[in-house]
């Protein structure tokens, strides 16, 4: 017997933030099972910045989405039957088949969840793509050292979050920017050195040499526009930026280039982009540093959740808005 899937489906390549009229809710019916297929029932599924460079024709790292197709995301779900002999009903598995609250895909589009006391969406926020994003960042590209004082934008999301935690894991002094007063609470209890609300903060400039008078070894970057200006100046000589994210751009209304570039030269600077999926060699080693640390209690996760398939439109909207600390997830039944 065939079932149906409930897919989010983009209706049109929106222009500057998306809106819900963009997206569609569509149900679809699925083949019977083939040799070397799983079917899977989701129960979370991960909203992330990156897709909505997807939802344009622009030439990126990632293809764009298709049009009257169910959006690909990260999720977590559960077989519910399989032809593979890897895979067995009841397996908890994760995949980038997200956006829909039933699939069928070839056993090697999965990946069994590693046996943990930890809850299943942790490993689509700190223990999957944008935990492994900060580890990444901080120790394979910075090198972070022990003692140095580390920058990081949009630091109440799903990865900066995490980079302030494991940043003062490894030892370091640790600044963040963040836009509300409950998100500058939920960073203190975080054991965050020091934060600035850039939407009540008249000098950026003046807050970072008052929080780091010493100047910034690393600035990890997720959002662009003044506040990268504003580190620029602030950076130590050869001090290190990590370029993960431009979020004040992605929508087409951000500023352009900072005009202090002159200070990569003047410092020495180094400034390098990434791309976690270049360096998932390196999640089983990921996995192994800091699961523990969560099993211990030594890091924490945000959520934020949104519930039923529906909202997910919503729910991607609202990281554009600032409606998420930490981890943006949907809740499916």
């Amino acid at each position: 017997m065939s079932h149906i899937s409930r897919q989010i489906h983009l209706l049109r390549y929106p222009s500057g933030l998306p809106s819900p009229s963009d997206f569609t809710l569509a149900e679809v019916a699925l083949p019977p099972l083939s040799d070397g297929e799983v079917e899977v029932s989701n129960q979370w599924l991960s909203v992330d910045p990156y897709m909505r460079g997807r939802m344009s024709l622009a030439k990126s790292y990632v293809p764009p989405f298709a049009l009257n197709s169910a959006l690909d995301g990260g999720a977590v779900g559960t077989v519910v039957a399989s032809r593979h002999p890897d895979f067995a009903i009841g397996d908890k598995v994760s995949s980038m088949q997200g956006w829909r609250d039933r699939f069928i895909a070839p056993g090697a589009a999965l990946t069994r969840l590693p046996a943990s006391s930890l809850p299943p969406q942790r490993f689509l926020g700190a223990l999957g793509m944008p935990g492994m994003t900060a580890w990444v960042g901080l120790h394979k590209i910075a090198r972070l050292q022990a003692g140095e004082t580390v920058l990081v934008s949009a630091a109440s999301g799903a990865v900066g979050s995490m980079v302030v935690q494991l940043a003062k894991l490894a030892g370091a002094r640790v600044i963040g920017s963040t836009g509300s007063a409950d998100k500058v609470a939920a960073l203190e209890a975080l054991g965050i050195d020091g934060v600035i609300n850039y939407k009540t903060t008249q000098d950026l400039a003046g807050e970072l040499a008052r929080l780091a008078p010493e100047g910034i070894h690393v600035y990890f970057e997720n959002v662009g526009g003044a506040m990268l200006e504003a580190a620029l100046d602030h950076m130590v000589v050869n001090g290190r930026i990590v370029m993960c994210g431009l979020i004040d751009q992605y929508n087409g209304a951000g500023q352009g280039g900072p005009g202090n570039l002159s200070q990569i030269i003047r410092k020495r600077l180094t400034m390098q982009g990434l791309i976690v999926f270049d360096h998932w060699q390196h999640y089983g080693d990921f996995l192994a540093e800091v699961t523990p640390a969560f099993e211990q209690g030594q890091l924490q996760a945000s959520e934020t959740v949104y519930e039923g398939l529906a909202q997910a439109p919503a729910a991607f909207i609202g990281l554009f808005e600032g409606r998420n600390t930490g981890k943006m997830l949907i809740k499916l039944d």
